[in-house]
């Protein structure tokens, strides 16, 4: 299965989305952007789309919520670490309120990966940030952890998202 996103002005999106009903895109946006998402198995459709391979995930992408996007460089050497430490993970996140999805998304190209999280509301990704399983979870690299782990190939990033519905024409 393949995640693929890409941006671009909503009308630009909704054309996109017009011409290809089949790929039941998803899109979301924050103040200064759009992004279509879509998974599947098919080929993406978009010429300049960032595609990802799922190496793990719970939860259904859903149509409305929060959507917050952990965007992490990952060396070539440290991937199997990386990866193994999230398929290792306790389940926490998926037992929290308002919690709707979760997608570890390894990049087809270039070494950022992405930790796609789907929530209710944003209060529901807070509470989870405040929460003793976000700690947990986070204890051996949060911002604050002094050294970071040896995987990390850059600085990662956050980028979040309230999901969007077009008017669908028929």
């Amino acid at each position: 299965m393949i995640v693929s996103m890409t941006n671009g002005t909503l009308n630009y999106l909704a054309k996109l989305d017009q011409q290809h009903k089949e790929a039941n895109l998803l899109f979301m946006q924050d103040q200064d952007k759009t992004v279509a998402y879509y998974e599947g198995d098919e080929p993406s459709i978009f010429e300049e789309g960032r595609d990802y391979e799922i190496v793990d995930s719970a939860g259904d992408v859903q149509n409305t919520g929060y959507v917050v996007m952990n965007n992490i460089p990952v060396s070539y050497e440290g991937r199997p670490v990386f990866e193994d430490r999230f398929k290792k993970r306790v389940g926490t996140v998926e037992g929290m309120d308002g919690f709707q999805a979760i997608r570890i998304l390894r990049p087809l190209k270039g070494n950022t990966y992405v930790v796609f999280t789907q929530w209710r509301n944003q209060q529901s990704f807070e509470d989870w940030k405040n929460s003793q399983s976000f700690e947990k979870a986070h204890q051996n690299s949060s911002p604050d952890h002094k050294q970071k782990p040896s995987f990390i190939d850059g600085k990662p990033y956050i980028t979040k998202y309230q999901m969007l519905q077009l008017d669908k024409e028929s």
